[in-house]
């Protein structure tokens, strides 16, 4: 499965997303980010990282890693996680000093969710409109039971059509998993699919609501 997104921030085209999962199994396989500014935005501020992460069975975390190449900062940084440990070990480098910056050690249950295995996760949890649910997520720096809420169901017009889709939140900010203060909300299909067809991150200070919107997908 190929996902292609549109980024808009502050009614500008901002950039584009593109989702790609590998299936090895039913809920294990590989999974691939990669986010690159376009137009103005691009000039402003040049974005161009990429983000991988191998799940295994049930979407459980096995090593992730991404490339971060923002403005004049180059960074990469790997999270492996250990199952029988029960801990995630996080190294973040400078590519052109080619030094660490960090390193963490976390406590994890056996299984624990990157925030793409979260997703995946997040879309056969089967919740009713009106239900919450937790999911167990690190980025292995720290570790949350993740709230989940199905909000409401909406209709969504994306590039790629109209949908029938459920709001939920996933409330993974405000020093949960990320420091940022603000909210996270994806409009998944209201069928067995569970397209994510819509993303919106609505931020406090300074840079406001992202939001993506599917204009592409692609099966192998």
């Amino acid at each position: 499965m190929a996902l292609t997104y549109n980024a808009e921030w502050r009614l500008i085209h901002a950039g584009t997303v593109n989702l790609n999962w590998e299936p090895a199994a039913p809920t294990a396989g590989h999974a691939k980010l990669h986010i690159e500014s376009t137009g103005l935005i691009s000039r402003l501020y040049k974005i161009n990282n990429d983000y991988h992460a191998n799940l295994a069975g049930g979407f459980c975390a096995i090593e992730t890693g991404m490339e971060v190449r923002e403005g004049n900062r180059q960074r990469s940084n790997r999270v492996t996680y250990d199952h029988e440990k029960k801990q995630a070990s996080f190294v973040e480098r400078d590519l052109i000093k080619n030094t660490v910056i960090s390193s963490h050690t976390v406590s994890t249950p056996a299984c624990v969710h990157d925030v793409l295995g979260a997703l995946m996760a997040m879309r056969r949890m089967n919740l009713a409109v009106g239900q919450s649910g937790t999911l167990p997520v690190s980025d292995g720096k720290k570790f949350a039971e993740v709230r989940v809420e199905a909000q409401e169901r909406e209709i969504v017009k994306t590039p790629l059509g109209v949908f029938k889709a459920v709001r939920y939140e996933a409330h993974l900010l405000n020093n949960v998993i990320y420091p940022r203060s603000g909210r996270v909300y994806f409009w998944l299909t209201d069928d067995d699919r569970k397209l994510p067809v819509q993303v919106r991150v609505r931020l406090q200070i300074l840079i406001g609501t992202i939001t993506l919107q599917l204009v592409k997908e692609e099966n192998p």
